[in-house]
């Protein structure tokens, strides 16, 4: 099981969108404070998120609230500014994937703390960004791909 920790997020439909692709996968979501938007129980209906009961959700106050509360063995920090692509990473069970604000990314400081553990998603050069869920959804399953699909109905099993 893969994990994606969005640290600030600002856009509820990203968020929505990704918490979607959690659904679909089988991946937990961290969602570190302050957010842009409201999860509570009845925005989450109002909203019409009908997944939202399939998304294992975990809130934090901020970054030191989550990593006091896992033990984070693995973790690959996406960003534009990464030294390397994403697909040279290798991705194992239970690793942490983690994604910064829409409007600035990942703290620098962050970043430069775990250098090592940076990637990027290739683009042209002229290109500020890709969309955050994007940018999730591209991640989430190239690290699938490494891991076979675990639990995707057999897609592990196939051959090409």
């Amino acid at each position: 099981m893969l994990n994606i920790v969005l640290v600030e997020p600002e856009i509820p439909q990203n968020c929505g969108n990704i918490a979607r692709t959690c659904a679909a996968t089988g991946c937990r979501l961290h969602l570190i404070r302050p957010l842009g938007f409201d999860i509570s129980e009845k925005a989450v209906r109002r909203a019409g998120l009908d997944y939202w009961h399939m998304v294992e959700v975990f809130d934090y106050e901020n970054l030191a609230d989550f990593f006091a509360r896992n033990d984070v063995k693995e973790m690959w920090c996406l960003s534009t500014k990464a030294p390397r692509c994403h697909a040279e990473a290798e991705y194992h069970d239970g690793c942490y994937l983690f994604f910064g604000k829409e409007t600035k990314g990942l703290p620098e400081d962050f970043l430069e703390a775990h250098r090592e553990c940076c990637v990027r998603i290739p683009m042209k050069s002229d290109a500020r960004s890709l969309n955050l869920s994007n940018a999730v959804a591209i991640t989430v399953y190239e690290a699938l791909r490494q891991l076979e699909f675990p639990q995707l109905q057999d897609f592990g099993k196939m051959k090409t």
